[in-house]
Protein backbone atom coordinates (compact mmCIF):
# COMPACT_ATOMS: atom_id res chain seq x y z
CA UNK A 1 0.00 0.00 0.00
CA UNK A 2 1.41 3.38 -1.00
CA UNK A 3 2.17 5.75 1.88
CA UNK A 4 2.43 9.52 1.71
CA UNK A 5 4.40 12.00 3.77
CA UNK A 6 2.60 15.12 2.51
CA UNK A 7 -1.15 15.65 2.70
CA UNK A 8 -3.52 18.38 1.49
CA UNK A 9 -7.27 18.68 1.97
CA UNK A 10 -9.39 20.43 -0.68
CA UNK A 11 -13.11 21.18 -0.26
CA UNK A 12 -15.16 22.10 -3.34
CA UNK A 13 -18.84 21.58 -2.63
CA UNK A 14 -20.43 22.41 -5.99
CA UNK A 15 -20.15 21.28 -9.61
CA UNK A 16 -18.48 24.54 -10.62
CA UNK A 17 -15.97 24.07 -7.81
CA UNK A 18 -15.13 20.63 -9.18
CA UNK A 19 -14.32 22.18 -12.54
CA UNK A 20 -12.21 24.95 -10.99
CA UNK A 21 -10.55 22.60 -8.52
CA UNK A 22 -9.37 20.14 -11.17
CA UNK A 23 -6.77 22.65 -12.33
CA UNK A 24 -5.58 23.15 -8.76
CA UNK A 25 -5.20 19.39 -8.19
CA UNK A 26 -3.39 18.92 -11.49
CA UNK A 27 -1.09 21.84 -10.73
CA UNK A 28 -0.22 20.55 -7.26
CA UNK A 29 0.61 17.07 -8.56
CA UNK A 30 2.78 18.61 -11.25
CA UNK A 31 4.72 20.27 -8.44
CA UNK A 32 4.93 17.03 -6.45
CA UNK A 33 3.44 13.74 -7.74
CA UNK A 34 3.86 12.20 -4.27
CA UNK A 35 1.33 14.56 -2.66
CA UNK A 36 -1.74 12.93 -1.13
CA UNK A 37 -4.70 15.17 -1.98
CA UNK A 38 -8.13 14.29 -0.59
CA UNK A 39 -11.42 16.03 0.08
CA UNK A 40 -14.77 16.98 -1.43
CA UNK A 41 -14.93 17.24 -5.19
CA UNK A 42 -16.31 15.64 -8.30
CA UNK A 43 -15.35 13.55 -11.29
CA UNK A 44 -12.96 16.15 -12.70
CA UNK A 45 -10.98 16.52 -9.49
CA UNK A 46 -10.90 12.76 -9.04
CA UNK A 47 -9.60 12.32 -12.59
CA UNK A 48 -6.91 14.89 -11.87
CA UNK A 49 -5.69 12.75 -8.97
CA UNK A 50 -7.67 13.63 -5.83
CA UNK A 51 -9.12 11.05 -3.45
CA UNK A 52 -12.83 11.78 -3.00
CA UNK A 53 -14.09 11.68 0.57
CA UNK A 54 -17.46 13.06 -0.59
CA UNK A 55 -18.82 13.73 -4.09
CA UNK A 56 -20.20 17.19 -4.91
CA UNK A 57 -23.47 15.70 -6.12
CA UNK A 58 -24.19 14.59 -2.55
CA UNK A 59 -23.37 17.89 -0.82
CA UNK A 60 -24.64 20.69 -3.09
CA UNK A 61 -27.88 22.18 -1.79
CA UNK A 62 -29.58 25.35 -2.99
CA UNK A 63 -31.79 27.67 -0.94
CA UNK A 64 -32.32 28.19 2.78
CA UNK A 65 -34.97 25.49 3.08
CA UNK A 66 -32.80 22.83 1.41
CA UNK A 67 -29.82 23.68 3.59
CA UNK A 68 -31.89 23.53 6.79
CA UNK A 69 -33.27 20.12 5.80
CA UNK A 70 -29.76 18.75 5.29
CA UNK A 71 -28.12 20.25 8.39
CA UNK A 72 -27.69 16.86 10.14
CA UNK A 73 -25.88 15.48 7.09
CA UNK A 74 -23.68 18.57 6.81
CA UNK A 75 -22.72 18.27 10.48
CA UNK A 76 -21.75 14.59 10.03
CA UNK A 77 -19.71 15.50 6.97
CA UNK A 78 -17.91 18.26 8.85
CA UNK A 79 -17.13 15.92 11.76
CA UNK A 80 -15.78 13.25 9.39
CA UNK A 81 -13.55 15.79 7.66
CA UNK A 82 -12.23 16.96 11.03
CA UNK A 83 -11.42 13.36 11.91
CA UNK A 84 -9.51 13.08 8.61
CA UNK A 85 -7.58 16.26 9.44
CA UNK A 86 -6.68 14.96 12.89
CA UNK A 87 -5.54 11.63 11.41
CA UNK A 88 -3.45 12.92 8.50
CA UNK A 89 -2.36 16.38 9.77
CA UNK A 90 -2.37 18.04 6.33
CA UNK A 91 0.14 20.81 5.71
CA UNK A 92 -2.60 23.04 4.25
CA UNK A 93 -6.31 23.27 3.46
CA UNK A 94 -7.59 24.70 0.16
CA UNK A 95 -11.22 25.79 0.15
CA UNK A 96 -13.04 26.47 -3.13
CA UNK A 97 -16.18 28.61 -3.09
CA UNK A 98 -19.00 26.88 -1.07
CA UNK A 99 -18.86 29.63 1.61
CA UNK A 100 -21.70 28.47 3.88
CA UNK A 101 -19.72 25.37 4.80
CA UNK A 102 -16.16 26.40 4.03
CA UNK A 103 -15.97 29.56 6.14
CA UNK A 104 -17.10 27.61 9.20
CA UNK A 105 -14.60 24.88 8.42
CA UNK A 106 -11.81 27.46 8.09
CA UNK A 107 -12.59 28.67 11.60
CA UNK A 108 -12.16 25.11 12.91
CA UNK A 109 -8.63 25.02 11.49
CA UNK A 110 -7.42 27.94 13.62
CA UNK A 111 -7.03 25.82 16.75
CA UNK A 112 -5.13 23.20 14.72
CA UNK A 113 -2.70 25.78 13.35
CA UNK A 114 -3.20 24.59 9.76
CA UNK A 115 -2.92 27.29 7.06
CA UNK A 116 -6.10 27.79 5.04
CA UNK A 117 -6.16 29.07 1.47
CA UNK A 118 -9.37 30.12 -0.25
CA UNK A 119 -9.97 30.04 -4.02
CA UNK A 120 -13.09 31.67 -5.54
CA UNK A 121 -14.00 34.29 -2.98
CA UNK A 122 -17.33 34.41 -1.15
CA UNK A 123 -19.28 37.34 -2.54
CA UNK A 124 -18.50 39.61 0.38
CA UNK A 125 -18.72 42.58 -1.98
CA UNK A 126 -22.45 41.85 -2.32
CA UNK A 127 -23.32 40.92 1.24
CA UNK A 128 -21.65 40.05 4.52
CA UNK A 129 -18.77 42.55 4.47
CA UNK A 130 -18.77 42.17 8.24
CA UNK A 131 -17.28 38.70 7.71
CA UNK A 132 -14.03 40.16 6.39
CA UNK A 133 -12.56 40.71 9.86
CA UNK A 134 -13.34 37.11 10.82
CA UNK A 135 -11.90 35.83 7.54
CA UNK A 136 -8.66 37.67 8.33
CA UNK A 137 -8.29 35.51 11.44
CA UNK A 138 -8.74 32.13 9.72
CA UNK A 139 -7.56 32.48 6.10
CA UNK A 140 -3.91 32.91 5.15
CA UNK A 141 -4.58 34.01 1.57
CA UNK A 142 -7.52 34.56 -0.76
CA UNK A 143 -7.07 33.67 -4.43
CA UNK A 144 -9.56 35.94 -6.19
CA UNK A 145 -10.92 35.83 -9.72
CA UNK A 146 -11.97 39.46 -10.18
CA UNK A 147 -9.48 42.35 -9.98
CA UNK A 148 -11.68 44.50 -7.73
CA UNK A 149 -11.74 41.72 -5.11
CA UNK A 150 -7.98 41.99 -4.55
CA UNK A 151 -8.26 45.63 -3.50
CA UNK A 152 -11.26 44.90 -1.27
CA UNK A 153 -9.40 42.24 0.71
CA UNK A 154 -6.22 44.28 0.96
CA UNK A 155 -8.23 47.19 2.36
CA UNK A 156 -9.43 44.88 5.15
CA UNK A 157 -6.02 43.43 5.94
CA UNK A 158 -6.54 40.08 4.20
CA UNK A 159 -3.80 38.74 1.91
CA UNK A 160 -5.21 38.36 -1.61
CA UNK A 161 -3.88 37.50 -5.03
CA UNK A 162 -5.72 37.96 -8.31
CA UNK A 163 -5.12 34.78 -10.32
CA UNK A 164 -7.55 35.35 -13.21
CA UNK A 165 -10.89 33.72 -13.87
CA UNK A 166 -10.93 29.95 -14.56
CA UNK A 167 -13.59 30.57 -17.17
CA UNK A 168 -10.92 31.83 -19.55
CA UNK A 169 -9.28 28.41 -19.87
CA UNK A 170 -12.51 26.40 -19.77
CA UNK A 171 -13.80 27.89 -23.03
CA UNK A 172 -12.00 26.32 -25.96
CA UNK A 173 -12.29 24.02 -28.97
CA UNK A 174 -15.54 25.48 -30.27
CA UNK A 175 -16.77 24.59 -33.77
CA UNK A 176 -16.86 27.27 -36.45
CA UNK A 177 -20.11 29.17 -36.92
CA UNK A 178 -20.74 27.39 -40.23
CA UNK A 179 -20.17 23.96 -38.68
CA UNK A 180 -22.32 24.71 -35.64
CA UNK A 181 -25.27 26.01 -37.67
CA UNK A 182 -25.08 23.09 -40.09
CA UNK A 183 -24.84 20.49 -37.28
CA UNK A 184 -27.84 21.99 -35.49
CA UNK A 185 -29.91 22.51 -38.68
CA UNK A 186 -30.07 26.26 -38.02
CA UNK A 187 -30.48 28.99 -40.63
CA UNK A 188 -27.26 31.06 -40.76
CA UNK A 189 -29.21 34.02 -42.16
CA UNK A 190 -31.73 34.26 -39.31
CA UNK A 191 -31.37 36.25 -36.10
CA UNK A 192 -30.72 33.72 -33.36
CA UNK A 193 -32.07 34.07 -29.81
CA UNK A 194 -30.28 31.94 -27.19
CA UNK A 195 -32.09 30.91 -24.00
CA UNK A 196 -30.13 29.79 -20.92
CA UNK A 197 -32.61 28.84 -18.19
CA UNK A 198 -30.00 27.72 -15.63
CA UNK A 199 -28.31 24.55 -14.45
CA UNK A 200 -30.28 23.70 -11.30
CA UNK A 201 -33.72 22.15 -11.19
CA UNK A 202 -35.23 25.04 -9.23
CA UNK A 203 -33.86 27.59 -11.68
CA UNK A 204 -35.23 25.82 -14.72
CA UNK A 205 -38.63 25.26 -13.12
CA UNK A 206 -38.93 29.01 -12.46
CA UNK A 207 -37.48 30.28 -15.72
CA UNK A 208 -38.42 27.99 -18.58
CA UNK A 209 -42.08 29.04 -18.91
CA UNK A 210 -41.41 32.80 -19.03
CA UNK A 211 -38.53 32.30 -21.44
CA UNK A 212 -40.68 30.21 -23.77
CA UNK A 213 -43.41 32.86 -23.50
CA UNK A 214 -40.93 35.57 -24.37
CA UNK A 215 -39.82 33.66 -27.46
CA UNK A 216 -43.43 33.16 -28.54
CA UNK A 217 -43.96 36.94 -28.53
CA UNK A 218 -40.69 37.59 -30.36
CA UNK A 219 -41.51 35.04 -33.05
CA UNK A 220 -45.03 36.38 -33.49
CA UNK A 221 -43.62 39.86 -34.12
CA UNK A 222 -41.44 38.60 -36.99
CA UNK A 223 -41.92 34.88 -37.70
CA UNK A 224 -39.79 34.68 -40.83
CA UNK A 225 -36.37 35.91 -39.72
CA UNK A 226 -35.86 34.65 -36.16
CA UNK A 227 -34.92 31.33 -34.60
CA UNK A 228 -34.44 30.17 -31.02
CA UNK A 229 -31.95 27.84 -29.31
CA UNK A 230 -32.35 26.57 -25.74
CA UNK A 231 -29.03 25.47 -24.25
CA UNK A 232 -29.17 22.92 -21.42
CA UNK A 233 -26.87 20.54 -19.58
CA UNK A 234 -26.60 17.05 -21.11
CA UNK A 235 -27.96 15.23 -18.05
CA UNK A 236 -31.02 17.41 -17.51
CA UNK A 237 -34.33 15.59 -16.94
CA UNK A 238 -36.35 15.60 -20.18
CA UNK A 239 -39.61 16.21 -18.33
CA UNK A 240 -38.38 19.63 -17.24
CA UNK A 241 -38.03 20.64 -20.89
CA UNK A 242 -41.58 19.77 -21.97
CA UNK A 243 -42.47 23.47 -22.61
CA UNK A 244 -39.65 23.56 -25.17
CA UNK A 245 -40.21 20.16 -26.75
CA UNK A 246 -43.95 20.79 -27.13
CA UNK A 247 -43.18 23.63 -29.52
CA UNK A 248 -41.88 22.93 -32.98
CA UNK A 249 -39.98 26.20 -33.39
CA UNK A 250 -37.32 25.94 -30.66
CA UNK A 251 -34.04 24.08 -31.06
CA UNK A 252 -33.01 22.20 -27.90
CA UNK A 253 -29.22 21.94 -27.72
CA UNK A 254 -27.44 19.80 -25.14
CA UNK A 255 -23.80 19.90 -24.16
CA UNK A 256 -22.86 22.71 -26.56
CA UNK A 257 -23.69 25.71 -24.43
CA UNK A 258 -20.61 27.77 -25.23
CA UNK A 259 -21.21 27.51 -28.97
CA UNK A 260 -24.78 28.75 -28.50
CA UNK A 261 -23.44 31.63 -26.41
CA UNK A 262 -20.88 32.59 -29.02
CA UNK A 263 -23.10 32.40 -32.08
CA UNK A 264 -26.48 33.68 -30.89
CA UNK A 265 -27.26 37.33 -31.61
CA UNK A 266 -29.01 38.01 -28.30
CA UNK A 267 -29.30 35.87 -25.15
CA UNK A 268 -31.76 35.57 -22.28
CA UNK A 269 -29.93 34.07 -19.31
CA UNK A 270 -30.57 33.06 -15.74
CA UNK A 271 -28.35 35.13 -13.45
CA UNK A 272 -25.17 33.25 -12.61
CA UNK A 273 -21.94 32.23 -14.30
CA UNK A 274 -23.74 32.12 -17.66
CA UNK A 275 -23.90 35.92 -17.73
CA UNK A 276 -20.11 36.13 -17.37
CA UNK A 277 -19.63 33.49 -20.07
CA UNK A 278 -21.87 35.49 -22.39
CA UNK A 279 -19.86 38.62 -21.58
CA UNK A 280 -16.72 36.69 -22.53
CA UNK A 281 -18.25 36.15 -25.98
CA UNK A 282 -19.45 39.78 -26.06
CA UNK A 283 -23.02 38.55 -26.57
CA UNK A 284 -25.74 41.08 -25.68
CA UNK A 285 -28.11 39.63 -23.09
CA UNK A 286 -31.10 40.08 -20.85
CA UNK A 287 -30.57 38.71 -17.34
CA UNK A 288 -33.50 37.22 -15.47
CA UNK A 289 -33.92 35.57 -12.10
CA UNK A 290 -36.87 34.25 -10.13
CA UNK A 291 -36.59 32.58 -6.75
CA UNK A 292 -38.61 31.38 -3.80
CA UNK A 293 -40.44 34.44 -2.33
CA UNK A 294 -38.94 33.88 1.12
CA UNK A 295 -35.43 33.59 -0.33
CA UNK A 296 -36.03 36.75 -2.35
CA UNK A 297 -37.22 38.66 0.72
CA UNK A 298 -34.21 37.56 2.77
CA UNK A 299 -31.88 38.38 -0.10
CA UNK A 300 -33.33 41.89 -0.37
CA UNK A 301 -32.45 42.44 3.29
CA UNK A 302 -28.93 41.05 3.02
CA UNK A 303 -27.61 41.99 -0.42
CA UNK A 304 -26.12 45.45 -0.86
CA UNK A 305 -25.66 45.66 -4.63
CA UNK A 306 -27.43 47.66 -7.32
CA UNK A 307 -27.45 44.63 -9.67
CA UNK A 308 -27.05 40.86 -9.46
CA UNK A 309 -25.70 39.77 -12.86
CA UNK A 310 -21.96 39.04 -12.94
CA UNK A 311 -21.63 40.82 -16.28
CA UNK A 312 -22.85 44.04 -14.64
CA UNK A 313 -20.94 43.45 -11.40
CA UNK A 314 -17.59 43.05 -13.16
CA UNK A 315 -18.31 46.06 -15.38
CA UNK A 316 -19.37 47.90 -12.18
CA UNK A 317 -22.25 49.48 -14.01
CA UNK A 318 -25.61 48.51 -15.45
CA UNK A 319 -24.57 47.35 -18.93
CA UNK A 320 -27.32 44.84 -19.68
CA UNK A 321 -30.93 44.79 -18.40
CA UNK A 322 -31.89 42.70 -15.37
CA UNK A 323 -35.41 41.40 -14.79
CA UNK A 324 -35.69 40.11 -11.24
CA UNK A 325 -38.58 38.26 -9.57
CA UNK A 326 -41.91 39.87 -10.61
CA UNK A 327 -40.21 41.81 -13.41
CA UNK A 328 -39.14 38.55 -15.05
CA UNK A 329 -42.17 38.23 -17.32
CA UNK A 330 -42.54 37.08 -20.90
CA UNK A 331 -43.60 40.56 -22.00
CA UNK A 332 -40.59 42.27 -20.48
CA UNK A 333 -38.21 39.64 -21.80
CA UNK A 334 -39.58 40.15 -25.31
CA UNK A 335 -39.46 43.95 -25.02
CA UNK A 336 -35.82 43.99 -23.93
CA UNK A 337 -34.70 41.49 -26.58
CA UNK A 338 -36.63 43.46 -29.20
CA UNK A 339 -34.68 46.59 -28.28
CA UNK A 340 -31.45 44.79 -29.19
CA UNK A 341 -32.88 43.43 -32.42
CA UNK A 342 -34.35 46.74 -33.57
CA UNK A 343 -31.37 48.89 -32.57
CA UNK A 344 -28.05 47.61 -33.99
CA UNK A 345 -26.23 50.67 -32.63
CA UNK A 346 -27.36 49.85 -29.07
CA UNK A 347 -26.37 46.23 -29.60
CA UNK A 348 -22.85 47.25 -30.68
CA UNK A 349 -22.47 49.61 -27.72
CA UNK A 350 -23.27 46.77 -25.33
CA UNK A 351 -20.87 44.41 -27.15
CA UNK A 352 -18.10 46.99 -26.77
CA UNK A 353 -18.57 47.25 -22.99
CA UNK A 354 -18.78 43.47 -22.66
CA UNK A 355 -15.40 43.35 -24.37
CA UNK A 356 -14.06 45.43 -21.48
CA UNK A 357 -15.52 42.89 -19.06
CA UNK A 358 -13.72 40.11 -20.92
CA UNK A 359 -10.41 41.93 -20.62
CA UNK A 360 -10.77 41.99 -16.82
CA UNK A 361 -10.88 38.19 -16.54
CA UNK A 362 -7.12 37.72 -16.87
CA UNK A 363 -5.14 35.02 -18.65
CA UNK A 364 -5.58 31.21 -18.68
CA UNK A 365 -4.04 29.13 -15.90
CA UNK A 366 -5.81 30.32 -12.74
CA UNK A 367 -5.93 26.90 -11.07
CA UNK A 368 -2.26 26.21 -11.68
CA UNK A 369 -1.31 29.65 -10.36
CA UNK A 370 -3.20 28.80 -7.15
CA UNK A 371 -1.40 25.45 -6.95
CA UNK A 372 2.03 26.97 -7.49
CA UNK A 373 1.48 29.71 -4.91
CA UNK A 374 0.20 27.30 -2.25
CA UNK A 375 2.94 24.75 -2.86
CA UNK A 376 5.73 27.33 -2.70
CA UNK A 377 4.37 28.88 0.50
CA UNK A 378 3.65 25.61 2.29
CA UNK A 379 6.68 23.54 1.32
CA UNK A 380 9.39 26.12 0.59
CA UNK A 381 8.95 28.76 3.26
Amino acid sequence: MKTHSKHLLIIAGEASGDSHGAGVVAGLLEQDPALHIAGIGGTQMESAGMELLYHVRDVSFMGFAEILRHLPFLKRMRDNLLEWVDQYHPEAIILIDYPGFNLRFAKKMRSRDIPVYYYISPQVWAWGKGRLSRMKESIRKMFVIFPFEEDLYHDHGVQAEFVGHPLVEEIRDLPSRETFFADQSLDPESLTIGLFPGSRRQEIERHIEVMVGGWEKLRSADPGSRQCCVAVAPDLDDAMLDPVRERGDMRLIRDNTHAVMKYCDVAVASSGTATLELAYFETPMVIIYRMNPVTYWIGKLLVDMPYIGLANIVAQRNVVPELIQHDATSDKIADNVERYLQNPEYREQVKCVLGEVRSKLGEPGAGRRVAQSVYMEVYHE
